[in-house]
């Protein structure tokens, strides 16, 4: 049976949106037109399970991608082609615009770098680190069409990029690295899932402020998140410290990023060396 692609992938889309909360129709139209079945290969898929695990998908049909569901890229160590509507969310909140400049660290097989790079145009330019050396390969084959797409094989831990309108670590950091701050233009937007020696984490907005006279940065709540780490940004003191701060709640009462050194006080939610998230 013969199934109409196009309107499968405009009706994925439009799911994806609306549980991303995304109001932006240049994302609805990113996620209609990007093949999803051109960055996880031939088929038949394994699909994440509810109940753990995987099941095949019934074919080949690429019509089985257009759901808002995990499938693997690699079944044995449980690494999926993440959440479309976290995903989605994600890339949302960072308020792509035509012309910017951005960084994925962590690209996978590239599929969504491919939706940042259609937010971004052929004006802007996405910077893509990935890795593991195998999945930086197919990112690089995967994302060869678009000139706008740079693709790192190696980790974003040590980036120099500078003058980033969006930065989005796609994987578990327990604090935000120097470099990816200082690596921000004004009016800059970091996405950052913050991860602790428990499974499970929180995901942060942080945005440098425009006015070069205002030094504390922006921060406030996304969402939970369950990730991989990610090698090079973790900090085993750090790690016990999100856990302890996850347990007492109040993640949601967070608006600062300080990066001046000060001594703990009540308005510290999470205060780390050379950083505090704060609630005021």
């Amino acid at each position: 049976m013969k199934h109409d692609l196009v309107s499968f992938r405009r009706v994925y889309a439009e799911m994806v949106c609306a549980a991303a909360g995304s109001k932006d129709p240049r994302l609805l139209e990113a996620f209609a037109t990007v093949p999803r079945e051109r960055y996880l290969g031939p088929g038949p898929w394994k699909m994440r399970t509810t109940f753990g695990g995987y099941a095949e998908t019934p074919s080949d049909d690429p019509v089985f991608l257009y759901a808002d569901q995990l499938f693997a890229i690699d079944p044995v160590r449980g690494l999926n082609n993440g959440l479309p509507q976290f995903l989605g969310m994600a890339i949302d909140t960072m308020a792509l615009k035509p012309g910017d400049r951005a960084v994925h660290v962590g690209t996978g097989v590239g599929y969504y770098t491919a939706i940042m790079a259609e937010l971004v145009g052929p004006a802007g330019r996405v910077i893509g680190y990935e890795i593991d050396p195998d999945l930086a390969a197919r990112t690089k084959a995967n994302l060869k069409h678009y000139a706008q797409v740079d693709c790192r094989a190696g980790s974003g831990v040590g980036l120099s990029d500078t003058d980033l309108d969006a930065l989005y670590i796609n994987a578990g950091a327990t604090h935000p690295l120097p470099n990816w701050l200082d690596a921000l233009a004004p009016g800059g937007r970091l996405v950052l899932p913050m991860t602790g020696a428990q499974w499970g984490g929180i995901v942060m907005k942080i945005t440098r402020p425009a006015d070069p006279e205002e030094r504390d940065f922006h921060a406030a709540f996304l969402s939970h998140v369950g990730i991989f780490n990610c090698e090079g940004a973790r900090d085993p003191r750090a790690e016990k410290a999100i856990d302890r701060a996850r347990k007492k709640g109040g993640f949601k009462d967070v608006t600062t990023l300080r990066r001046d050194r000060h001594r703990r006080d009540e308005t510290c939610w999470l205060h780390g060396k050379g950083w505090c998230l704060s609630r005021g």
